[in-house]
Parts: structure tokens; sequence; C-alpha cells
């Protein structure tokens, strides 16, 4: 378990206000033992994950249950509907975005889990605070720092070690300014007893995160 983390249980929510996604976690880090971290993402219109990435240790799959989301995987465009799967291997380029009108709601599976609820959380804690660029991005400094704590998660799309390379400056800017205190709220602990609680149904039920800016809540999704 994480220092500070409060990705225990299935059925809390953690919304980016500035990406326009919202997160309804069904199955953590924790609950998986690591081997698995499960969620819907809901996407509202025109909105978008941050930026290009690559996860170089782990494998996320993308099945739309409401929408259409518009997938950027390697080389290729993809559109997706209900009903489509898309699998991005690990080391894959990849970036989406909502392709429709109305919110669309993804099912979203991470093998291994690592720390990716901490990533979600501390990327929409940034966008809260008005740390982040327009498109959702950290600003220089803490997008150093915050590629230096998640680099098992995530990396640069092109030439990661000179990437590497070029923010390790930043980051120390970074530090002397203070700005990576919430980094040291959330080393690794050794995990403990797990009490495991009931997953909402819906996307959009379950308790929020305290970065949530109350956002209206998105329709129930199909049963399928």
């Amino acid at each position: 378990m994480r220092r500070g983390s409060r990705w225990r249980f299935g059925g809390q929510v953690l919304v980016n206000p500035v990406s326009g996604e919202r997160f309804v976690f069904h199955t953590t880090a924790a609950e998986s033992y690591g081997k698995l971290l499960e969620f819907d993402l809901v996407v509202e219109p025109h909105g978008r994950v941050p930026g290009g990435h690559v996860h170089p240790g782990q494998q996320e799959s993308f099945e739309v249950r409401e929408g259409v989301m518009r997938f950027r995987k390697g080389l290729r465009t993809v559109t997706a509907s209900p009903g489509d799967l898309v699998v991005v291997e690990p080391g894959t380029y990849h970036r989406f975005a909502n392709a429709g009108d109305e919110p669309a709601i993804v099912r979203v599976r991470v093998t291994p889990a690592l720390r990716m609820e901490d990533l979600f959380e501390t990327v929409a804690a940034l966008a809260a605070e008005g740390r982040t660029l327009p498109s959702g991005m950290p600003r220089p400094l803490d997008l150093a720092l915050f590629m230096r704590e998640f680099e098992q998660e995530v990396t640069a799309p092109v030439a990661p070690a000179l990437a590497r390379t070029v923010m390790a400056p930043l980051a120390a800017i970074g530090e002397r300014r203070g700005l990576a205190a919430r980094y040291r709220r959330s080393r690794p602990l050794p995990a403990g007893p797990l009490s495991v609680r009931p997953v909402p149904t819906r996307p959009g039920e379950g308790r929020a995160s305290a970065t949530r800016p109350s956002p209206a809540r998105p329709a129930p999704s199909r049963p399928r």
C-alpha cells in the first residue's frame, strides 16, 4: 500500500478538470495485489488524454462501452465504437480522444497495475491547482518531476533516455522550489490488510476524490 494513496477499493472516482476525463475505479492495485488496474474512463465531448505517451512495461486495453473514441496507436489511427476493443502492447506509442458529441465510456484494463492510480491522481491534482498547460500536460518543472517519479509507468514517445537527461536539471530546480513534496508523500510502503468494499454498478457512482470539481454525471451505461 502507498502512503497517502486513497485508491484502496473499487468505486472511488477521480476527475481531471482540464482533460475532461473521469476515472471510476473497479479493481485497484491493492485489491489485485498489483496484477490489474480496471476502471471506467468517462471522457466528455472533446475530452482527450493530456499527451501521447508510452507504457514501457504495461499492456493497456480499451473496451468502448458508449460513444465514439479515436485512438492513435503507433502509426495507426483507430476509430472505436461500442463493443470495439483496442489493445496497446507495452512500448507502443498511443493517445486517444472522444471523437463524438456525447460522453464516451471506456472500460480500461492495465496489467500490471504498478502505480497508475497515483499517476492519474497526480495529473488531476496538478490540473486542479492550475499547474498544467491548456492541453492538460504538466508545466515544465512539474513535468520533469512527474516523469522522474513515474518512469516505470510512462516514458517519452521518442528517445526516452535523452528526454531523461534533458529533464534532470529541470527536476533539480523543481526540487529546490519545493514542488516534489507530493511525491515524497506517495512512496511505496509494504502492503497491509485490505478492506474491500462493494463496486458501484454504473459509471459516475462511488466516492469522489478531493480533486473532483463536481461535474455533471453522464448518462448511465447501457446493459451489455
